[in-house]
């Protein structure tokens, strides 16, 4: 009895040991496996930001060259995940500065219109 007994005690603190290492695993796989928001989501949320920026400052049809200006600095301020989405930001803003610098050429109010055509595939009515 007494070798059965020690044996006993043995495989105890193993079972301890083993349980605690086994929910130490189990832990770390859970913390690792936070939520990310999807690039759906971050998507929808600079749109938002695109839409906000869009809709402020002069009247475009009253005052293009100064709602081009307007638009510069705001546009370039915003930044996301989603290169397709950054880099249609970037050129609309690239647009913008080009129209007012031009003072409204036909070529410049091409460039913006191409840009704000690029946006509304990603962002559907965002510059409107």
């Amino acid at each position: 009895m007494t070798s059965d007994c020690s044996a006993r005690r043995r495989r105890a603190p193993c079972a301890v040991v083993a349980a605690l290492a086994l929910a130490m695993l189990l832990g770390a796989c859970g913390a690792s496996s936070k939520p990310t928001p999807s690039s759906a989501h971050v998507t929808k949320e600079t749109c938002r930001q695109l839409e906000a920026v869009l809709s402020d400052g002069p009247e475009p049809a009253a005052d293009p060259i100064g709602y081009a200006q307007a638009q510069i600095l705001p546009l370039r301020q915003i930044h996301t995940t989603d290169a397709k989405l950054a880099e249609a930001i970037d050129t609309l803003a690239s647009a913008y500065q080009g129209f007012s610098s031009s003072d409204g050429a036909r070529s410049a109010k091409s460039a913006v219109s191409s840009a704000s055509r690029a946006i509304d595939t990603i962002c559907p009515a965002a510059t409107s």
